[in-house]
């Protein structure tokens, strides 16, 4: 009557089998909209952290196109933390302004980069999931826990700070 208990593999053991290849990946996207290299580090062990309890909550297969979904979710909470933060700090006056942006312009790329990096994490995430992720305005506001006409508004202040701040610099 001894009952021989059967051990299951991990399923998060597919991670491991792509590791090595995902992990270059994985880091360089973060870094390439973050900046930082320390925060990447940090957020690519948060990606690999999260798609193992993923892999073991519901086993499935695994990609790198997959973990650069989980990454892109970890910089979008990163960014939720940091303005969460940076609005207990200060007061945020909201200003209106216009739904249609007409401006048209060829940026310079490493301006470009300058002025992302110093707009508000909020405007930074925004603009990246919008417009360097491709993101269609719906998936923004699930990415950044937004209603889409809260994401719209968000989208048209930061491309007017984006714009502000790029002109002081071009000028």
């Amino acid at each position: 009557m001894s009952e021989q208990r059967r051990v299951r593999p991990d399923p998060a053991l597919a991670l491991l089998e792509i590791y090595n290849a995902a992990l270059p990946q994985v880091y360089g996207y973060l870094l390439s909209r973050c900046r930082n290299a320390a925060l990447a580090q940090d957020l690519a062990a948060e990606t690999f952290l999260a798609a193992v309890g993923a892999a073991r909550r519901d086993p499935g297969p695994v990609s790198i196109g997959w973990l650069i979904g989980v990454a892109r979710h970890k910089l979008a909470d990163h960014w939720r933390r940091q303005e969460r933060e940076q609005r207990n700090l200060r007061l945020v006056h909201a200003e209106q302004y216009e739904a249609d942006d007409p401006w048209d312009a060829t940026l310079d790329a490493v301006l470009a980069r300058q002025v992302l990096d110093r707009l508000g994490a909020h405007h930074r995430a925004a603009l990246t999931l919008r417009y360097l992720d491709g993101l269609p305005v719906p998936e923004v506001a699930g990415h950044l826990d937004r209603t889409v006409h809260a994401t719209e508004a968000l989208l048209v202040r930061a491309r007017a700070a984006f714009r502000a701040s790029y002109e002081e610099g071009v000028s």
